[in-house]
């Protein structure tokens, strides 16, 4: 089994500018594409850097949310501040969250990877835990020895 743990989080906020994903769920390659497509617009046009200006510490967030019976996808970063050009302020619950740790030769490679891994292997075999909805998100948190390295945060409950 991957490695991860389950580990006690204090609530927070994610600050995005945010995309309707439009494939649907179960297409794999389409959501994959337009969430790279929704990256490369945000860092090209500047969205991300104004984000940045107002975070609370280095980390990126990517973040997956149902809202309004619509597929949200966020690029994102910590903090209390709000922006009027933000989409939206995303609030993560005070609990214990489901943690995958990875790395990769990108952002988007160890986001890719890590929800694959969390909800294709972790989520299934896990017996004490549930994931009951709500928002998840992969954090990217740094570089080293040349490679990206994150995690996949996904709020979950004792069964």
């Amino acid at each position: 089994m991957t490695n991860y743990t389950i580990e006690e989080k204090d609530s927070f906020t994610v600050l995005g500018f945010g995309t309707d994903l439009k494939s649907d769920y179960t297409d794999y390659a389409g959501i994959t594409k337009e969430k790279s497509d929704f990256w490369q617009a945000v860092k090209q046009d500047g969205r991300l850097d104004t984000l940045k200006s107002v975070a609370t510490n280095d980390y990126i967030f990517a973040v997956n949310e149902a809202v309004n019976n619509k597929m949200m996808h966020y690029a994102g970063v910590m903090t209390e501040t709000s922006l009027p050009e933000a989409t939206r302020m995303i609030q993560f619950p005070k609990g214990e969250y489901l943690v995958v740790k990875g790395e990769g030769n990108t952002a988007e490679e160890v986001s890719n990877m890590l929800t694959g891994i969390a909800f294709g292997q972790v989520l299934p075999e896990v017996k004490d835990f549930a994931y009951v909805g709500g928002p998840n998100t992969t954090v990217e948190m740094g570089q080293r020895n040349g490679l990206v390295f994150g995690e996949m945060w996904i709020p979950v409950v004792r069964k």
